[in-house]
């Protein structure tokens, strides 16, 4: 049985998941704003919760319909088929979000769609009144323009929420962002690595997991696991051959920062993500960065700062270490910034400048080289 499905994903990271997806062998993938629409069996779906670096999550799409007013989406909402997904005894909470839309009061609507699901439910099983005391079935709506588009998350807890970082140092990078950075960079498990503002280690972790081909969500369990209607043997052959594609290599991977308790905060992660004996961690000033490679490549996440005095440190921040990647050669950079100074932070123009956004923070993702063909931007994205 194939269904349509939806990945949502941040802002900026349509191309890589949709490259992804394809890569696993999804039908019909295709990108929107903040989401990759796609096609698939169970199995894929089991596929892409465990093996997606990028998704936030997994949809089933229900249904979608034009809606300009409640009774509209009422209707429409009771027509779809729900009692194909849901059991009688299942739990179906709402939620979801409505944009440039008629319908804007996300409550309301949430009330409507609850409404439209339990009559329709109640009638199809002859209940009156449904107990909800089974398994989690969410639903979750979109409504863009005027169009609204019905799911049924399979996921659960968001797939950035890879179970290493319990603990975390002040403003940490989402993990599905952290694995984009690294796949955007070009980083395949050849050369060296680094992150020299490793924070909680994110970053290095994912570009482990990367390049030990793990899958990063194959320890971890999710909602569709739990519908009767999923058979527990897709989730196993799933995870199966996600772990045939692990390989091993000698990797080059290093992450430092000049706070020690942040290196023991990396460090134990990386522990619980089972790559710490692939990466060195080490307390070390960015600001003195003294790598030389011929190979080698940076990805970080430099403190940006909100408040004033806090902006004006971390521009003194990037000057400082701009100066100390100008003697060092063979090294792609890659940051992260919301400054959009950055560039004359630094002292040399990006080769190239990506648009991403770190939650809701718009930030430039800035390519930069100290390899001989490294100079002068080709384009900005």
């Amino acid at each position: 049985m194939e269904f349509k499905l939806c990945a949502p994903c941040l802002f900026g990271l349509e191309g890589p998941l949709g490259n992804e997806l394809r890569h696993m062998g999804m039908g019909d993938v295709k990108g929107e704003n903040g989401r990759v629409n796609f096609s698939g069996s169970l199995n894929d779906i089991a596929k892409a919760n465990i093996r997606s670096r990028f998704a936030e999550r997994i949809l089933i799409e229900i249904g979608r319909c034009r809606a300009l007013t409640f009774d509209q989406l009422f209707e429409a909402v009771r027509s779809m088929e729900w009692e194909r997904y849901i059991p009688k005894n299942g739990a179906y909470p709402v939620k979801g979000y409505s944009l440039n839309s008629q319908l804007h009061s996300v409550p309301d609507c949430q009330k409507i769609i609850k409404k439209a699901v339990s009559k329709r439910l109640g009638a199809i099983y002859k209940m009156s009144w449904l107990p909800e005391n089974g398994a989690l079935y969410q639903i979750q709506f979109s409504i863009m323009r005027d169009e609204a588009v019905l799911y049924l998350d399979t996921t659960g807890i968001g797939l950035h929420k890879r179970g290493y970082r319990p603990a975390q140092v002040a403003a940490p990078l989402r993990e599905t962002l952290a694995a984009a950075l690294v796949d955007i960079a070009g980083y395949r498990g050849k050369g060296e690595f680094c992150d020299p503002f490793c924070g909680s280690g994110t970053i290095a972790i994912e570009a482990a997991l990367a390049a030990k081909g793990r899958a990063p969500g194959i320890a971890r369990s999710f909602s569709a696991q739990k519908w009767d209607w999923v058979p527990e043997l897709i989730w196993r052959d799933a995870r199966s051959e996600a772990k045939s594609k692990e390989f091993d290599r000698e990797y080059h991977i290093a992450a430092s920062d000049i706070d020690p308790k942040a290196v023991e905060i990396a460090r134990q992660n990386a522990k619980r993500a089972g790559v710490d004996r692939l990466i060195s961690f080490s307390k070390a000033d960015a600001c003195k960065f003294d790598r030389d490679s011929f190979d080698g490549i940076i990805v970080t996440n430099p403190p940006y700062g909100e408040r004033l005095m806090e902006k004006r440190q971390a521009a003194e921040l990037i000057e400082k270490f701009g100066e100390a990647m100008k003697s060092r050669r063979g090294w792609d950079i890659n940051i992260i910034s919301s400054d959009e100074e950055l560039e004359s932070h630094f002292g040399r123009r990006a080769v190239k400048v990506r648009k991403l956004y770190n939650g809701m923070i718009k930030c430039g993702y800035y390519m930069f080289s100290t390899k001989a063909s490294g100079s002068g931007r080709r384009g900005a994205k």
